[in-house]
């Protein structure tokens, strides 16, 4: 498949770069703190990066005054296997160029299932802050090369936490699978196995056979 760069104008119907702040205190704790595993791992609240003044500035600024949580996600990663949307827009920078596969809720069908062929790849250089919209169906990052990822993640305070007991009514319902985590699954996934809503048609992409 095609990799874009999120200067290409076909990622505003995605997201949009963020300019404004200052991101060296983010990219040095990546850096410095964060071990790159051999699979993924995945923090939504991670204390230290907290105690940081930019925590601050992105909740007051970015946010209108929302309380958040900066997290991260690290490790090895080229596949889709999974999509996913919040009520709200998600923040992600990463210490090393990494790739991004997002589709729109726009085009998701009425049933809750998307067909992974409207699946658009954008890679995203190292130091680039992006915004990934409320209305994007986007997942784990994809690594750039072999030596894997780190991203700083931030969502509101409480996402991607155990998810609300809830008797579903509607056929959005069947999709939430944390807090404010809605989730479309690739019947291949790991996260169908776990009981997620099976959303995904088609191929389960991989941007390693692109190389």
């Amino acid at each position: 498949m095609e990799i874009f760069a999120v200067t290409d104008p076909s990622f505003r119907e995605y997201g949009q770069i963020v300019e404004g702040y200052d991101k060296e205190e983010l990219l040095t704790f990546l850096r410095s703190e964060i071990e790159i595993v051999q699979n993924m791992a995945y923090v939504p609240k991670d204390e230290r990066l907290m105690r940081l003044p930019i925590a601050r500035e992105i909740s007051e600024r970015f946010y209108g005054g929302m309380p958040v949580a900066l997290g991260w996600v690290c490790g090895h990663n080229t596949k889709l296997n999974c999509l996913e949307y919040h009520r709200d827009s998600e923040l992600n920078l990463g210490s090393e160029d990494f790739i991004l596969l997002l589709g729109r809720r726009t085009q998701m069908e009425d049933d809750g299932t998307f067909d992974t062929a409207r699946v658009r790849a954008f890679l995203v250089p190292a130091g680039v802050m992006v915004e990934i919209y409320a209305t994007t169906l986007h997942y784990a990052p994809c690594q750039a090369d072999d030596h894997g990822f780190r991203v700083f993640a931030v969502l509101p305070d409480g996402s991607n936490t155990e998810k609300p007991e809830i008797t579903p009514v509607n056929e959005e319902d069947r999709l939430l699978f944390a807090r404010n985590k809605w989730l479309l699954a690739h019947p291949d996934s790991q996260e169908a196995a776990a009981g997620a809503f099976v959303g995904l048609k088609g191929t389960n992409l991989d941007i390693g056979k692109n190389r």
